[in-house]
């Protein structure tokens, strides 16, 4: 039987460096036709890459411990109808992720270790900020969500983790942000409130979110192969916000420290795969009262310092579970999930959020890898954030909404968002939306919004 030009049996006959070289020759031979045979080109619809597979070279780094990507995320919001200022226009953002993940086993020998390194550049406007909210106190949520924290370029993620005892100890440290593992939750509705971990939406001057990061140590246990408990410390330091900060490695500006724990457990209820997360987040830097002075008396009205507290804190609960699905196929079906999240009354503007909504997979057989999604959200303001606008109107004699001085109380937003996905290829989705704001902001005064949205998300 041939064998790559040679027989088995003339092989055997030769001297044993000549088998050797024969064999290595064959061996490369045969990994560089499987890679030929199997490696995907540019624009292929079934490669998970844009680019394809560099023919074979993917894949081969991937199967050595390299792992390259480059993501794309663009968001586009036009205001329909309503809102703070019903000049109809659209506006467009985006963000790019260049990344690479090391197996430090295959490539090092050091067992269950991992290194991720990643650099993100956002860019483009947001509809919200003048057309849907009131410019003099802004907006809760985000019509596009991946607007904000800086249309800059930004190191997002450079961290080692590494794993003990079969993998039942897990340790990450480097810089990396809070939702990465804490209170995380898939972004694939284009409102904020639907999109990443909501305590970062609703606590953003202390829990940062992607794409900015921190100094920051995870440790996580498995009490059982579907329960975990983690405690983290992370920086907290305000001026790595900062647009031109986002390099920055050293730890001035650092004013604390946010330390959440969270206890999640990852059941299989009648065979379909669920998520369930209850977590508990400390901050040991100072904040100040949204509302009071040292003397418990309305600080805009006593032209005193707002008081302070020694620290800030909050909880969140967040659930996912699919509950239906197809005899040929476990992906597709109804998925369920909800997110709350409570804060501090006296240091916070908001001092709840619920969410809730369904996704559901595969709705058509001829569109078997499509999603549609639903969801609706409730963010309440601290009525003492409210009584705070309410005194700073009236220390300045400023009572009328249309006065350009004038403070709006903010009260609760609601926010709803239907999204059809299109699965285009393996590497492109595109995810046409709409978006039901009511009083926009927690501003009674601001007509209730209709957003037109589209989101495109993209593998090269």
């Amino acid at each position: 039987m041939p064998y790559f030009g040679f027989t088995r049996d003339s092989a055997v006959s030769k001297p044993a460096a000549y088998r050797k070289t024969t064999n290595l020759l064959s061996t490369v031979a045969a990994l560089s036709f499987a890679g030929c045979a199997h490696a995907a080109p540019a624009f292929d619809s079934d490669s998970p890459w844009m680019l394809g597979d560099w023919n074979g070279t993917r894949t081969e780094l991937a199967e050595k411990g390299y792992d390259f990507k480059i993501d794309y995320t663009g968001e586009m919001g036009s205001n329909l109808h309503g809102g703070y200022d019903h000049d109809h226009t659209a506006r467009y953002s985006d963000q790019f992720a260049l990344g690479t993940h090391l197996d430090l086993q295959k490539i090092l020998g050091w067992r269950d270790a991992e290194f991720q390194l990643t650099i993100t550049e956002r860019s483009g406007n947001n509809i919200s900020n003048d057309r849907i909210n009131d410019p003099r106190v802004g907006g809760f949520t985000s019509a596009q969500e991946v607007w904000g924290r800086g249309q800059t370029t930004r190191l997002t993620q450079m961290w080692y983790q590494q794993k003990f005892f079969e993998q039942k100890l897990d340790i990450k440290a480097g810089r990396f942000g809070e939702g990465e593992d804490f209170n995380s939750f898939p972004c694939d509705f284009q409102n904020l409130a639907f999109c990443g971990s909501q305590v970062g939406n609703w606590v953003g001057g202390i829990w940062y979110n992607w794409p900015v990061s921190q100094w920051a140590l995870r440790v996580k246990y498995h009490l059982t192969p579907s329960l975990y408990a983690q405690i983290g410390a992370y920086e907290q330091n305000p001026s790595n916000l900062d647009r031109d900060n986002g390099f920055k490695l050293s730890g001035s500006g650092t004013q604390g420290a946010v330390l959440p724990v969270e206890l999640v457990w990852a059941p299989t209820l009648n065979g379909l795969p669920g998520e369930y997360r209850t977590g508990y987040y400390y901050s040991s830097a100072k904040a100040s009262d949204v509302y009071k002075d040292s003397n418990g008396q309305p600080a805009a009205l006593s032209g005193e310092a707002y008081r302070s507290a020694s620290s800030k804190h909050g909880v969140w609960f967040g659930a996912q579970q699919q509950v239906t699905s197809l005899a040929s196929d476990h992906s597709r079906g109804l998925n369920l999930f909800a997110n709350i999240t409570m804060h501090d009354k006296k240091t916070n503007a908001i001092d709840n959020y619920v969410q809730a909504g369904v996704v559901y997979k595969g709705p058509f057989d001829a569109r078997a890898k499509d999603d549609i999604g639903f969801a609706m959200a409730r963010v309440h303001v601290n009525p003492a954030y409210r009584k705070n606008a309410e005194a700073s109107n009236q220390a300045h004699a400023v009572y009328d909404y249309d006065d350009p001085s004038y403070l709006p109380p903010q009260d609760t937003e609601y926010s709803a968002e239907l999204y059809y996905g299109v699965h285009v290829t393996n590497w492109l989705t595109v995810r046409p939306n709409l978006q039901y704001i009511r009083h926009p902001g927690g501003v009674n005064e601001v007509d209730d919004a209709l957003i037109g949205g589209l989101k495109i998300q993209s593998s090269f």
